[in-house]
């Protein structure tokens, strides 16, 4: 064993590769640009940790190294991996994390001893089909890259965890889920994801699934079948069939509910919407079971410029929890939703033109839940300030270029989510009174820095 690691090196000695019984080699945390040929004639080696160092290319030799079952390189500067690659048939760990890797050699598969492999934090856009044939793979980290697609896995038959949050995925289909049949850990978050499909059913070893902040607007509700599932997370998505606050309770009360519900699902699916000559013209596209059952008003994904009347005249003495008129090309907030005060607790105006809050939204005194990103947004009323039950509110994505001072006085906050917007400073001595505060998200914004005072803020998480 010989530990070098957490210096200032920046070569190493060709005479390395003399020490021809070495087993482990830690050269990680040093300023590695290159390795010596001759590292490569250490045939015993088994563990080669050479992370967070400055390589930006490794020699062509590498498949030498034949006994070598751990190597990490992540950290570095590597922007392709040798062909060689493909002769490490003990290698057991491959950690290829936080480099600048555009794609993995088809050779990758030739690692039939492969349990663990680790790319997050790379500028993948696919990943190879022969990847699917790793018999042994058992962890596969693929996060934070730019995958649109995940790969079938035919013979993966012992992975166990799949990690492909924070990437560019748009689909998620039955071919991807039918063979994975020992998977218990499905990470998803973070994606473009629009459905998923009633085969993921399939995954019975399922304990963990993360499909968080994707644009799933429904569910399979067969999910509440999965028997091993002790961890859903789904917030962040425009469900239409799930009230918000049911995503708030516990694992095992959202599967119950799901399960509660696979009844109802095939009989509406099997009935259409009865017409009869006191119907109104548009009435049968209004979702008469949404509303009394569910206490959802949906009116989203069309287009729209105004939210038609007869939307309001439906709910009638009916009290609804949800609104959700997203992905429609609004202007403003529709007046009539303040009819809607007594009750309302989530209202999702996101992906619409809408340029200023209205009084009329400022006045439903029991939301908890805004979510009013990718719109055109300068400020926020102080009016806002009425609203005291909110807890989360989402302007992401809008064109807001100070803090609105007026989150400062919204005393139940306990999410604030604006990145993508133009921020330049924030207080946080205000921040540090807003006493329920645990999530600031200020990603992508035009902070010159982050205020020291920040740490005093004991509640952010």
């Amino acid at each position: 064993i010989f530990q070098v690691h957490d210096n200032q090196l920046t070569s190493l000695p060709s005479a390395l590769g003399q020490l021809e019984n070495l087993q482990k080699l830690d050269v990680s945390h040093n300023k590695l640009k290159s390795l010596p040929e001759e590292l490569m004639q250490l045939s015993c080696l088994k563990s080669l940790l050479l992370h967070h160092n400055e390589l930006s290319h490794l020699p062509d030799g590498f498949g030498q190294l034949v006994n070598l079952e751990e190597l990490d390189l992540s950290n570095n500067h590597l922007t392709d991996i040798p062909t060689t690659f493909a002769l490490l048939i003990n290698l057991v760990r491959l950690n290829l994390s936080c480099n600048q890797l555009k794609n993995l050699p088809a050779d990758i598969s030739a690692m039939k001893s492969l349990r663990q492999l680790d790319c997050s934090k790379n500028y993948l856009e696919t990943v190879p089909s022969n990847l699917a044939t790793m018999a042994s793979l058992e962890q596969l980290y693929l996060r934070k890259n730019k995958l649109r697609s995940l790969p079938e896995f035919p013979s993966c038959k012992l992975l166990k965890e799949l990690h492909a949050g924070e990437n560019q995925i748009e689909v998620l289909n039955a071919e991807n889920l039918k063979h994975l049949n020992s998977l218990s850990v499905l990470e998803l978050r973070d994606n473009k994801i629009k459905s998923v499909p009633d085969e993921i059913t399939v995954l019975e070893k399922l304990e963990r699934l993360d499909l968080a902040n994707n644009d799933i607007s429904r569910l399979p509700y067969t999910l509440g079948n999965l028997p091993e599932l002790k961890f859903l997370a789904l917030e962040g998505n425009p469900l239409r069939t799930i009230r918000r606050d049911l995503l708030q309770v516990r694992t095992q009360e959202l599967l119950k509910y799901l399960r509660s519900r696979i009844q109802d699902d095939v009989t509406s699916s099997n009935e259409e919407p009865r017409v009869t000559a006191m119907t109104l013209p548009s009435e049968s596209r209004i979702n008469m079971h949404a509303i009394t059952s569910l206490k959802l008003l949906e009116y989203s994904e069309k287009q729209a410029a105004v939210i038609p009347d007869e939307m309001f005249n439906a709910v009638r003495s009916n009290p609804v929890a949800t609104v959700n008129f997203s992905k429609n090309q609004l202007n403003e907030i529709p007046p009539r939703i303040v009819e809607l005060k007594d009750s309302v607790c989530d209202v999702n105006l996101g992906f619409n033109k809408i340029s200023s809050i209205s009084l009329e939204l400022c006045m439903l005194h029991k939301l908890t839940h805004l979510d009013i990103r990718n719109n055109f947004l300068t400020s926020l009323p102080e009016e806002m300030e009425a609203l005291t039950r909110l807890q989360i509110i989402n302007l992401s994505f809008n064109r807001l270029k100070v803090f609105p001072s007026v989150l400062y006085h919204i005393p139940a906050l306990e999410t604030i989510l604006l990145s993508n917007n133009q921020v330049g400073s924030i207080d946080p001595l205000q921040l540090k009174k807003m006493g329920k505060l645990a999530t600031l998200d200020l990603q992508n914004n035009d902070l010159l820095q982050v205020p020291p005072e920040l740490g005093n803020c004991e509640t952010l998480r």
